[in-house]
């Protein structure tokens, strides 16, 4: 029945992309997007096969379930944790050791990492945090919401956080449309398999690091650092920066917030993740690697979600900050928050039975293998999805449309190499997170201006230099693997000394070309006795 849909199964996610494109909607896009595959699977107007889809993907996946359960006990956790006050503990921790523009950044950039259960949360609390001792250096607002963006998005793909659930998922979805389940790596293990492959976001946090450590700046951001460094003004003359919206988290209940309050329910979702995988992975003799085939990761995610919001919720009560009542309002707050992102994962594996239902994979792979070959694979998927991300705002969206086709067409071009899934899988998350560095109409990239308090398009503007430097060298990377064959554990390192050449090699072309200084802050704090 697959294969006698040829071209027509590829409406589905083109009319997806095109819609987002257009209305900047992706939820709407989307939803018509799998209503159109049910008009062609169905051969009439399609509502009922579309819902059938939709529901399906709720109720009839045990999978599923687990998955919109763990996003929002996460939700619950992260929303008692900033209630508490934990958040603003650690930041206080932070800021009140720093004294200098290069103390700030890495700060910014450590928090931005430690923060890694979800990048909106990630957004508001550490650019809340982080303004005003950024103002104090006078560090260019600019400069922050390019701290905040690029490590938000990136670090949420590696952490314990609704992201990976998202990625498992459709690395799932990617398996049941290729109808490779029964031969393959678990999703879990694929996911695993796929981190040192996700070369853009790798690159994007370590060139973070590269930036504020060596406080060296090129392209716009140069001209808006070294603006702030001589005018002391952390917003250009004439911007329209962004105010703080109202936060969804809540406000902080206690005016002394302590580090216990982050710091023991995020060990308690650790611990039980881990001892719950060993657990249900775990075999007389087995291996480590069995361990990890076999462990019941999901569960794990799901025990381990429930524990930090139970801790979170009996620290509130016990330590005096919130009663039962406030307490429980703010579990449900939590659930509201994870609401846009439950909304998109349901539609998202339901477009992916539409692709499943209609040969989608199967379509494009027999297109693709005569194309594509195995070396090229990553470096396409990285800017097909890069692109689709630009134009529709949208990392999750884009793993929705862009997974189901990526992972059939690595497994049939590759001859069933489970490691060409991982680095397909790699790519594609990479690509997504890309474009929506690069995009003004990203949520996050909005998020990020509004909570440092940037004109917008200054930060997208200032932005795009350092995003596409990352996916450069992402692209070696991919060329490099796809040539040599070498492992990641060489190539990863190739690519931070790529790095931290082009950032020393562009700062001073840049700053000659502007007679600037290409590190505007260095030479004031060599001479401040607060110097780092």
């Amino acid at each position: 029945m697959a294969s006698e849909f040829g071209a027509l199964s590829l409406v589905p996610p083109l009319v997806a992309i095109a819609l987002a494109i257009i209305t900047r909607r992706a939820l709407l896009s989307l939803f018509i997007g799998v209503w159109s595959g049910g008009i062609i699977a169905s051969g009439s107007l399609g509502i009922a096969q579309a819902f059938q889809w939709i529901v399906e993907a709720i109720g009839d996946d045990v999978f599923h379930a687990q998955i919109i359960v763990f996003v929002s006990l996460l939700g619950a956790g992260i929303a008692l944790i900033w209630r508490m006050g934990g958040s603003i503990a650690v930041a206080n921790y932070a800021t009140s050791r720093l004294d200098s523009h290069r103390k700030v950044g890495i700060a910014t950039w450590l928090l931005g990492m430690l923060w890694f259960f979800d990048d909106y949360a990630n957004t508001a609390i550490v650019g809340s945090s982080m303004k005003d001792i950024a103002d104090e250096v006078n560090m260019s607002r600019e400069k922050l919401a390019y701290l905040l963006d690029s490590t938000a998005a990136p670090v949420a793909t590696f952490g314990i956080s609704s992201w990976v659930a998202f990625q498992i998922s459709m690395i799932q979805t990617g398996y049941e449309a290729a109808g490779i389940t029964d031969v393959a790596p678990s999703a879990f293990l694929t996911f695993l398999r796929s981190i040192p492959y996700n070369l853009y976001c790798l690159f994007a946090l370590l060139l973070v690091g590269v930036v504020v450590i060596s406080r060296r700046d090129f392209g716009e951001m140069l001209d808006a650092e070294h603006r702030a460094q001589t005018t002391g003004k952390v917003n250009r003359d004439g911007a329209n920066p962004l105010q703080s919206m109202k936060d969804d988290l809540g406000s902080v209940e206690t005016e002394s917030p302590t580090l216990l309050t982050f710091l023991v329910p995020l060990a308690v979702l650790v611990v039980i993740v881990v001892v719950g995988a060993i657990q249900t992975g775990y075999s007389p003799g087995a291996s480590a690697l069995e361990v990890a085939e076999n462990a019941d990761f999901i569960g794990a995610l799901v025990w381990g979600s429930f524990g930090m919001a139970a801790t979170a919720l009996v620290l509130a009560i016990g330590l005096g900050i919130l009663d039962l009542a406030e307490g429980m309002e703010t579990v449900l707050d939590g659930f509201g928050i994870m609401l846009h992102a439950i909304a998109i994962l349901v539609l998202a594996w339901s477009i992916g039975a539409v692709a499943e239902a209609l040969g989608t994979g199967e379509y494009v792979t027999g297109i693709a293998q005569g194309l594509i070959t195995p070396t090229l694979l990553p470096i396409v998927i990285l800017f097909t999805a890069g692109f689709i991300s630009f134009s529709i705002g949208t990392s999750w969206g884009t793993m929705a449309i862009v997974t189901p086709i990526a992972i059939p067409v690595a497994w049939e071009i590759s001859g069933g190499s489970s490691e060409m899934l991982a680095v397909a899988t790699g790519a594609v998350f990479s690509g997504a997170i890309f474009g929506d560095h690069c995009s003004p109409i990203s949520d996050t990239t909005v998020l990020s201006s509004t909570f440092a308090g940037a004109d917008h398009i200054d930060h997208v503007r200032t932005q795009i230099y350092y995003a596409l430097t990352a996916a450069a060298v992402a692209t070696l990377g991919y060329l490099l693997y796809g040539l040599t064959g070498l492992s990641q554990i060489v190539l990863i390192p190739v690519g931070l000394v790529v790095l931290i050449t082009v950032v020393y090699a562009l700062s001073e072309l840049d700053s000659r070309r502007k007679n600037v200084s290409a590190s505007p802050f260095a030479a004031r704090e060599r001479d401040s006795p607060a110097d780092d």
